[in-house]
């Protein structure tokens, strides 16, 4: 009998509508593989879904809160079913920006300079000289992050924020967007974007044709190895497992040696059809259908 996978995928966060691709996807992927794959749109009875259905793994295709930050994966330690990604701790850790950013200056991986602040200081105007980066500290997907340059007519004041208390300001890294597939114990490679737009926002990530995806990433190749080995060194150093996706800034633009910036992991990389982890992966001969099978087959729990 092949193995029961239940999807989890919808769930109710600001991400909630790319969690349904990416889980829709997958579904078609596992039984493709030979998996019978039941998808779940999560509710808060999750749990009582889960004990009926009885699955023999859970593939955790949940973005934002409740979805990776440690939540869905503490009940599912509780089930004792296995499931795929990151586990408790390195699944919060990872969502928590600040938090994350320490331990990676502790290891050596340069990030960029930032300050955590109230909701109440931002809308004061007790921020850093442009140019700068406001974010929520604890979302995914580009959700909430406002990029602030010289001579931008920006009042936070006129800006409403909701999400939470705590406001992550980072200085503003100039330079090229290159993020980075972890699968396992090894990085698979690194990719370039270029948006259309200002950044690489979250229209830019599920929209087509709203950015151009340069695979290998097109850098020197010292920087290339340099930008994998702080990838695969931030997912161990955050405990991760399974598949994740490091986000960095790759700045060249003074006429010299460019320079790697971390910016977070995503511990739950989506698996849409625009998606990065399977465009690297198909890169390397890794067809999305035996991608979604490894990660199903690497399964586990922390207990």
């Amino acid at each position: 009998m092949s193995k029961h996978v239940a999807v989890l995928m919808g769930g109710w966060s600001a991400e909630r509508e790319v969690s349904l691709v990416t889980g829709k996807a997958v579904v078609k992927a596992l039984k493709e593989a030979g998996y019978r794959a039941t998808g779940i749109d999560v509710d808060r009875d999750v749990a009582s879904v889960l004990k009926k259905k009885k699955p023999d793994v859970v593939f955790n295709a949940l973005h934002g809160r409740f979805g990776e930050d440690g939540k869905i994966q503490g009940v599912l330690e509780i089930l004792g079913i296995p499931y795929t990604h990151s586990g408790v701790m390195a699944s919060a850790l990872a969502m928590d920006k600040p938090i994350a950013k320490r331990l990676f200056a502790d290891v050596g991986i340069p990030c960029a300079e930032g300050s955590v602040l109230h909701r109440e200081q931002v809308q004061r105007g007790e921020l850093i000289d442009p140019p700068y980066v406001i974010k929520p500290s604890n979302e995914g997907s580009s959700v909430g992050v406002r990029i602030v340059l010289e001579g931008d007519n920006f009042s936070a004041a006129d800006e409403p924020w909701r999400f939470g208390e705590q406001v992550l300001v980072e200085r503003y890294i100039a330079g090229r967007e290159i993020q980075v597939a972890v699968m396992g114990d090894r990085a698979l490679g690194a990719i370039e974007i270029q948006p259309k737009g200002r950044f690489y926002d979250y229209e830019a990530k599920y929209t087509d044709g709203k950015a151009d995806h340069l695979m290998p990433a097109p850098i020197p190749e010292k920087d290339y190895e340099e930008a994998c080995r702080l990838s695969l060194l931030a997912h161990q150093t955050l405990g991760c497992r399974g598949v994740s996706r490091a986000d960095l800034r790759y700045d060249d633009t003074g006429g010299g040696p460019g320079k790697l910036y971390m910016l977070e992991i995503n511990t739950q990389p989506g698996m849409t059809p625009l998606s990065l982890v399977p465009e690297i992966a198909a890169y390397h001969g890794i067809g999305f259908a035996e991608l979604c099978g490894w990660m199903v087959e690497d399964a586990g729990c922390d207990r």
